[in-house]
């Protein structure tokens, strides 16, 4: 019975599943922000190694070769291949390369292109399997919205680059994205406010405010460093349009938050429309909803008029969460 570790490797965190005979028995995320140093990145891999113990395949796809410690996307994807290799036997390590499939880690730097930032594609590869539908994950940081046909990934683009352009990848997540960019704008006390352009809140405390937020999930620092406390979310938002929690009622924050949220769905919901415009999905095709965001996603379900079906159907706990991860670890085994 082969064992496969599947691995994505992040800018953020690391996420591993353990596939045992074709079937996942555990999967966990651990925070490394490798916009630190990418020397954070060896550690996080021990940690995750001594937790799961030894396999016979471990299968990789990555997105922190975005990170600005790294000057280009080739350094990056080379940086993390090597530290892998480094980590692990060479020898029963692969990369997934997207349209490329998987490749030996000693190929990375001939197909840097294919294997940078193509962790979505591996979801959206085994979700295919399972019928047509619109996938939609909801990281930390990120947004995919991918539609799916035949049997095929009907994607637009591949780099995200092209995938920005057509909808593809909103950049807006559950956690880490800055309240700032989620509108220009905010209704306070009667009257529109603009917003400070500081990091002094994020997407964390507007979900933690209104209740919809998985607090196992949010592993990175507060933008103030203070506690992940709802008051703490108050007072970090409340500095956003240049005031102290106590201005207001813990009703207005919570209806601030909620403006928040409702433009962070919009983005995603504008980016759906756009895909769904182009995909010729039959009315009947489902909203498929992984990351950290699928609640989220079965809220956009809803706007969309379609119902909603979890990514993995497993009760492995971060199955759905950790998507791409189980999903080359899975499709490796198959």
């Amino acid at each position: 019975m082969q064992t496969v570790i599947g691995w994505d490797i992040g800018g953020a965190h690391v996420k591993a599943a353990r596939i045992e005979g074709g079937r996942i028995v555990e999967v966990k995320q651990l925070p490394c922000p490798l916009w630190l140093g990418a020397d954070r990145l060896a550690p996080a891999l021990a940690t995750l190694l001594a937790g799961f113990g030894p396999a016979d395949l471990h299968v990789a796809t990555m997105t922190g070769e975005l990170a600005d410690v790294f000057a280009n996307r080739r350094e990056g994807v080379l940086t993390i291949a090597a530290t892998i290799g480094q980590a692990m036997s060479p020898e029963k390590v692969q990369l997934y390369a997207g349209r490329r499939g998987l490749i030996a880690l000693s190929s990375a730097a001939d197909h840097f292109e294919d294997i940078a930032s193509a962790n979505w594609h591996a979801s959206a590869s085994l979700a295919a399997r399972q019928g047509d539908g619109l996938l939609v994950d909801i990281g930390s940081t990120t947004t995919d919205i991918i539609p799916l046909r035949g049997g095929e990934v009907r994607a637009q683009g591949y780099t995200d680059a092209e995938r920005l352009a057509c909808g593809e990848l909103v950049y807006t997540g559950m956690t880490r994205s800055f309240v700032m960019a989620l509108a220009p704008r905010a209704p306070f006390a009667g009257a529109w406010t603009t917003l400070a352009a500081e990091y002094f809140a994020s997407a964390a405390d507007v979900h933690r405010i209104l209740g919809t937020l998985d607090e196992h999930a949010d592993q990175m620092d507060t933008a103030d460093g203070r506690p992940k406390t709802v008051a703490a979310s108050r007072a970090r938002l409340a500095r956003m349009i240049g005031h102290d929690a106590a201005d207001a009622t813990d009703t207005d924050w919570h209806a601030l938050a909620g403006w928040f949220a409702e433009m962070q769905l919009r983005q995603i919901h504008d980016g759906a429309l756009l895909v769904l415009s182009r995909a010729f999905l039959a009315d009947d095709a489902p909203v498929i909803a992984a990351g950290i965001g699928a609640p989220l996603v079965r809220r956009l379900a809803e706007r969309l008029g379609r119902r909603c079906v979890p990514f993995a159907n497993n009760t492995v706990a971060w199955a759905d969460a950790c998507a791409p991860a189980v999903a080359v670890g899975l499709l490796a085994a198959q």
